[in-house]
Order: structure tokens, then sequence, then C-alpha cells
């Protein structure tokens, strides 16, 4: 897309399925993205080229996603001002909690928001919440969004009958 606002970034191809979702919450909020693969342990020095260049690019956050040792998201915010929100990909040998806990770890000084394990879409809602700090009509389309989702669990109540 042109001029994306967010970077959303994975380590491998298998991380996509999980990982698009929070490029379908920027497309339902019509906010601009780009999607990338680049891995802290195959192409470390392009996670710092893209990490280096991204707010010079007009990324104003990055959403890294990461499976097993998940040093994507961490290895990406050592390399930018930027917000960084790191996503745990579920993972075979751990259920996804190795990449929870290399995420949620970060030392002091070097901040990644984490979301749920293969939560994406969160991670995209959560970028869409920074942006809208500084965009009205933004701000005023995510709570119309959270509007609609009460809306909709309403309904389910009186679809069961319970209320």
């Amino acid at each position: 897309m042109a001029n994306p606002l967010v970077g959303i970034i994975m380590g491998s191809d298998s991380d996509f399925n999980v990982m698009k979702n929070a490029g379908e919450v920027c497309k339902q909020f019509n906010i601009p993205y780009e999607i990338r693969i680049v891995s802290a342990h195959r192409t470390p020095n392009q996670v710092k080229e893209y990490a280096d260049s991204a707010y010079e690019r007009g990324i104003k956050v990055i959403i890294a996603g990461a499976g097993g040792a998940a040093h994507l998201p961490g290895l990406t915010a050592s390399h930018t001002a930027l917000p960084v929100i790191g996503v745990p990909v579920k993972s075979k040998s751990f259920d996804g909690m190795d990449s929870l806990l290399s995420i949620v770890q970060m030392p002091s000084g070097v901040p990644v928001a984490t979301v749920a394990i293969d939560n994406a879409k969160n991670a995209g809602l959560l970028a869409i919440q920074i942006l809208a700090t500084s965009d009205d009509k933004l701000f005023q389309k995510f709570i119309d969004f959270k509007k609609e989702m009460e809306k909709e669990s309403m309904a389910k109540n009186d679809k069961l009958g319970l209320v």
C-alpha cells in the first residue's frame, strides 16, 4: 500500500496466517499498512534496516509477530523509537508460551507492548488506538467500533433469551 502507517513484520511465512489478521484490522479502519518477512535470526541486518528506516518512510507503529525464541519484536524495538507491538505466535513445542515469555520479558528501556498468543487482531486494534490519539476522525471511528461490538454482544443475549 502507498504511504503505510502500520508496519507488520514476521519472522517467517509460516506466521502469515496469524499476522494477516492485523492487516485485516487496518483494512477495516482504512489505515494503509505493509507486510514484510524479516527474521531476527536469518536476516538480522534487514531487521535493523527495516526498523531504522520505518519512521522516515512514514510508519507510525510496528507490529512484529514471532514464534519460538521470538526475538523479532525486541530486536525491532531496540532499533527504533516507534511503538512496537509483539504478537507471540503459537509454536509446536510449547504452545506459544515460549514466544509470549520471550516478548514480555524485555529489559528495562526497551518496551514492547504484547498481546495474547496468536492475537494479531488485537495487535491491529492497539495500533489503531495508538494512531487515533492524534487523529480525531479515527478516534471517533474506534469509538463507533466499540459501540458496534457492544450491540453485537447484546444481540447475542437477546438471541439466547438471556435478557
